[in-house]
């Protein structure tokens, strides 16, 4: 399996021989139960493009996976991925009853669909948990086991406001009252209420899907500090050293992180008094957490790398990974700038300044995990990425060019198929795909895949994975009278 990454280790190992061997022995054991899901999928009938995956794989393709599906950043498209990829090798998927684990609440293991701890029998394995949560990881390695592959992506948060105001304008009582997004970051406070209906849409998103606490809000009125309500007491799971895989709860308000000590090679919580929870102190703890917990962090602007990295993390072929957006909103640009202003109008730039200072948490998060990304990035090697970003984008303008009607997204007024067209919500339109006509069956299943929406798509794993009942009509000896 190659060498463990930090947050790998963190999870599974501890400084005692017995956790190491435990550690090993629920590794192989993952691995083995993985074996039957090791054949390939169907492929399309002559490939458009090579695969970059090698004839014999130096490395077992990764199937236990965790993915954060965080909001307005890009999470769909992957989600779309993790669905054909899934659905391709028949793991089973950890579902919501619907569409989401009870977000905003934060993520309880009783929500997943099939999830029966206590009903004495043997539980079915879950594979991938990817779908709308806030995430929880006590609860979540309830479902998930401890050596899953957890990964998440984030996108700069000027973006993510543009994005998000348009598309929660009716949902969030802070931009519902606002006449637009530059109103709004001109004076949030005249719109924005901490606990407010929808308002978690309205600041710090990134932030709040990662379930991390926050600091108190600051009311200037009366100088005190005012906790904004939250729609569950917060907690925090961390993993002291030689605790294992099992997570320890701790509460926020407490003002903790982890200390070592030599006695016993565990953690002791530390509260010192002089601890600032909205200080920066505070957020690199945040930030540190974050980076013992999951094993790649992607970033929006640079998706086509993030997906290259992805896949070399997973071991998987490069055609696992290329897919088509979803959930895109028309009349936006998808190759997004980052750190750069080049091109903005001085309006653009102040609305962007603006964006990130107002939401200070979720820029700290990108900051941290952009520069997180380009280290990775320079580990891979900049030339070998470039060549595979290159194959990648190739792969996909020759998959849009084989299976979609003009050989791209469509408006959504033009798709009749159900099947394909995307929920629209907010104010923007959502594009979909309409599959060009004449394909052969092999190509048309593929090609399914890949535009299938994600609500749809969940709805035909549901359906796999619990098929509906049909109850036979009862016998009887003689007709029943009319």
């Amino acid at each position: 399996m190659g060498p463990l990454s930090p947050a790998r280790t963190l999870r599974l190992w501890g400084p005692r021989s017995l956790g190491v061997a435990l550690g090993v022995f629920m590794t192989i054991g993952f691995l083995l139960l993985d074996a039957p899901h090791l054949l390939p999928g169907p492929q399309l009938r002559q490939p458009l493009a090579p695969s970059l995956r090698p004839a014999l794989p130096s490395c077992p393709p990764r199937q236990r996976l965790v993915f954060l599906k965080t909001h307005k950043s890009g999470s769909s498209s992957v989600l779309s991925l993790l669905h054909r990829y899934g659905d391709r090798h028949g793991l089973r998927f950890a579902l919501p009853a619907r569409y989401q684990f009870g977000y905003p609440r934060l993520f309880q293991a009783s929500r997943v669909k099939g999830y029966r701890p206590q009903t004495g029998g043997t539980q079915l394995p879950f594979h991938i948990l990817c779908h709308h949560m806030r995430f929880n990881l006590k609860e979540v390695l309830q479902v998930m086991p401890s050596d899953s592959f957890f990964f998440s992506i984030v996108r700069d948060p000027a973006a993510l406001a543009r994005s998000a105001f348009s598309y929660y304008k009716s949902t969030s009582s802070a931009f519902r009252k606002s006449p637009s997004l530059a109103a709004f970051l001109a004076n949030p406070r005249a719109f924005y209420r901490p606990g407010a209906r929808g308002d978690h849409y309205a600041r710090n998103l990134l932030w709040f899907d990662f379930g991390l606490p926050f600091p108190p809000e600051k009311r200037a009125k009366r100088g005190n500090l005012h906790p904004p309500r939250d729609p569950d007491p917060l907690q925090l799971q961390v993993f002291p050293s030689g605790a294992g895989p099992r997570a320890q709860t701790l509460n926020p308000n407490a003002l903790i992180h982890p200390v070592s000590t030599v006695a016993d090679h565990r953690s002791q919580i530390s509260s010192p008094a002089s601890f600032d929870l909205g200080s920066s102190s505070f957020i690199q703890w945040g930030l540190a957490w974050l980076d013992s917990v999951f094993d790649l962090v992607m970033v929006a602007e640079y998706f086509d790398e993030s997906l290259v990295l992805l896949a070399d993390a997973l071991c998987w072929g490069l055609d696992d990974v290329v897919g088509f957006m979803h959930n895109a909103q028309a009349g936006r640009k998808q190759d997004l700038s980052t750190f750069s202003n080049t091109g903005l109008t001085a309006e653009d730039q102040q609305l962007t300044a603006r964006a990130r200072a107002w939401n200070n948490l979720d820029w700290a998060l990108y900051v941290h995990f952009n520069r997180s990304l380009w280290a990775r990035i320079e580990k891979y090697g900049q030339h070998r990425l470039q060549t595979a970003v290159a194959e990648l984008r190739a792969r996909r303008e020759a998959l849009a060019k084989h299976c979609l009607a003009g050989g791209e997204a469509s408006d959504p007024k033009y798709i009749t198929d159900r099947r394909f067209r995307p929920f629209q919500f907010g104010s923007a339109k959502v594009l979909g795909y309409i599959l060009r006509s004449g394909l052969s069956p092999q190509d048309q299943e593929e090609c399914e895949r890949l535009a299938t929406p994600e609500l749809q798509y969940k709805d035909k794993l549901d359906a796999k994975q619990f098929p509906p009942t049909v109850s036979l009509p009862l016998k009887t000896s003689r007709p029943l009278s009319p």
